[in-house]
């Protein structure tokens, strides 16, 4: 896909690589996803894939081939049983390069380094070992980065559930072949995003970045808002009118921080047991919520249940605060931003803004969304974004129009 995609723009495969890494880390800051305190790339440690293959040649796991290095799946006891599958489901889930191989002793066997011969003679990405020129296979980098940054058993691994039935079942087997240990303790996989009751494809036309989603005038934030109303092992239908719903929800859950962000200095009360027991049994809640497989769901309902409760506002602000630590919404930023913002009523707004704002609240109230996201637009060229809250939308200056 690297190849192709470089023939296409002009640029090298690196240059390809490279631009979607940055992309990827720009949508994962604008979500509020804390950056890897290590960034490893395959490319950058093929001396420790190349080690990993050789201690399983060493060990007998591995075989010599003159098109690969192969991983003989019969020299691991189970295999077949990783996940809870068979054989012959493997053998239907199985990729091209695990099908393919003239020399293989079983089909079911996985390369761990390709040889630059036959198909693979004009690969551009290629290394010397001491199997000749080639690169490593689809499995072993994650093996061998892992063991070099966190040891030989590592507590969690994470990834879609399409990997359940290859690329993770083989990390497992090349892993624990080497090294004689759990490879790994739990593992979380998560299911697909469906758009529009279909899978998210390019080819469907349906593939959404997180650019798509702020030219349509939404905050970021409300697409990881209705992510979080999703169980993990769940699979979530996106759509426009959900994101409308999930930005709707978050405005809410922000605007009912107002009155805590606004009073939150008056000096602490000597609460009651009660009231004590009370925000205990929040904050003891929302842990076991985060720990129970991480049901963000639940999570995300408790933290409006404390939005609405009736314990003392210092109080509210820290159990707010130290649930947002999970949840990542910037729930007492947006409350100082959404306490500045006016109503449509305000007569200090400029009359053509006053105008878009109500045909947009006329045009969600008809369910035309398309109408509603182009008078979004026209809002935010103007100077001013809008934000849906209980009492009504509320209009405020953007950041640049306010430095301005």
């Amino acid at each position: 896909k690297l190849e192709k995609s470089a023939k296409r723009s002009g640029k090298t495969v690196w240059e390809v690589a490279e631009f979607y890494t940055n992309h990827f880390y720009n949508s994962l800051d604008k979500l509020n996803i804390l950056r890897p305190t290590i960034v490893c790339k395959a490319t950058d440690h093929i001396a420790e894939q190349v080690a990993l293959v050789e201690r399983l040649l060493k060990k007998g796991f591995a075989y010599d081939t003159p098109e690969a290095i192969y991983f003989d799946i019969s020299k691991f006891k189970g295999y077949g049983k990783l996940f809870g599958q068979n054989l012959d489901e493997k053998r239907v889930a199985a990729r091209d390069e695990v099908k393919t191989g003239e020399h293989k002793k079983h089909p079911e066997d996985f390369a761990l380094w390709f040889k630059r011969v036959g198909r693979f003679a004009d690969h551009t990405m290629h290394w010397e070992s001491p199997w000749g020129d080639g690169f490593p296979g689809w499995h072993i980098e994650c093996s061998a980065m892992s063991m070099k940054y966190l040891g030989e058993t590592i507590d969690i691994h994470t990834g879609g559930e399409d990997h359940i039935s290859v690329h993770h079942p083989n990390e497992i087997a090349q892993s624990e072949a080497a090294t004689g240990k759990s490879f790994v303790r739990s593992w979380v996989h998560h299911a697909f995003l469906m758009v529009d009751g279909r899978k998210m494809s390019k080819s469907l036309n349906n593939f959404y970045r997180v650019e798509d989603v702020e030219e349509k005038g939404f905050d970021p934030l409300a697409l990881r808002y209705l992510y979080l109303t999703t169980h993990y092992r769940k699979q979530l239908n996106f759509t426009w009118e959900g994101l409308e719903a999930a930005q709707s929800g978050l405005g809410n859950l922000r605007s009912l921080m107002c009155e805590v962000y606004e009073t939150s200095h008056v000096g602490r009360q000597i609460l009651s047991e009660e009231k004590l027991s009370k925000i205990q049994s929040f904050s003891d809640k929302f842990k076991a919520a985060v720990e129970n497989d991480l049901a963000m769901p639940e999570a995300l309902a408790i933290a409006w249940e404390v939005a609405k409760s009736n314990i003392p506002t210092p109080d509210k602000r820290d159990l707010i605060s130290d649930f947002d630590r999970v949840l990542g919404l910037d729930l007492l930023q947006g409350s100082a931003l959404s306490k500045q913002g006016r109503a449509l009523s305000d007569s200090t707004l400029p009359a053509h803004v006053r105008n878009l704002a109500k045909q947009r609240e006329s045009a969600r109230k008809n369910q035309d969304w398309k109408l509603s996201d182009q008078l979004r637009n026209k809002i935010l060229e103007a100077g001013y974004k809008i934000e849906d809250t209980p009492s009504g939308p509320k209009l405020s200056l953007t950041s640049s129009t306010a430095r301005d």
